[in-house]
This record gives structure tokens, C-alpha cells and sequence, in this order.
């Protein structure tokens, strides 16, 4: 199978039609709260070992396409470490449902 017989992966969207008008906002974005505190939490996950930069990408990578495109950058990051987290059973699924069901 040759290179461009290949699928891509959802992400790989260099040069893809529907993609190129979308104009690309170069300024520098504002960090929200929500952005800082996911940020640290991934970086307290890298300290502490339990989580690593490419499992970051990977569950990045692997999210339906639907919510690839829909969810913010920071969303998808906290998609990632929750799934990372629950598929190594640092946290189980009950825990989760308690800590959203106390914020909700």
C-alpha cells in the first residue's frame, strides 16, 4: 500500500479540501482558568509518573470524530487523561461519577 493509499488518522488533516478555508487565528490566546488547571493536573501527571506526553496525543488521537472537532483543545486533553486514568485504574469509573456528580 502506498503512503496516500493510506488511511489517515482523524487528526492528519494537512491538505485536506474541506479544511483549507478555515482561516487560522495566529494571535496569542488568553489561558482560561479551566486551561491552567487542566495543564497542571497533566503536568502533575507527568511528575507523579502517571501519565506521559505521548499517552496525552494518543487519547487526543483516538477521539471519535465528532468530538475531535467539536471540543476545545483543553477539553481534549481532559478526555485524554481521564481515559488514560481509568484505562490504568487510577481512578475507577464510580470515583469519577462522584467527583461530577459533586461539581454538577
Amino acid at each position: 500500500m502506498l503512503p496516500e493509499d493510506r488511511p489517515r488518522a482523524l487528526h492528519d488533516i494537512g491538505g485536506v479540501g474541506r479544511f483549507l478555508c478555515e482561516r487560522v487565528d495566529p494571535s496569542p490566546h488568553a489561558l482560561t482558568e479551566f486551561d491552567r488547571e487542566v495543564d497542571g493536573l497533566r503536568q502533575v501527571l507527568a511528575m507523579k509518573r502517571l501519565m506521559t506526553v505521548d499517552e496525552l496525543r494518543r487519547g487526543i488521537e483516538a477521539l471519535p470524530e465528532d468530538e475531535y472537532f467539536g471540543l476545545s483543545y483543553y477539553r481534549k486533553w481532559l478526555r485524554s487523561i481521564t481515559a488514560t486514568l481509568l484505562r490504568k485504574g487510577v481512578i475507577s469509573e464510580d470515583e469519577l461519577r462522584a467527583a461530577l456528580a459533586e461539581e454538577g
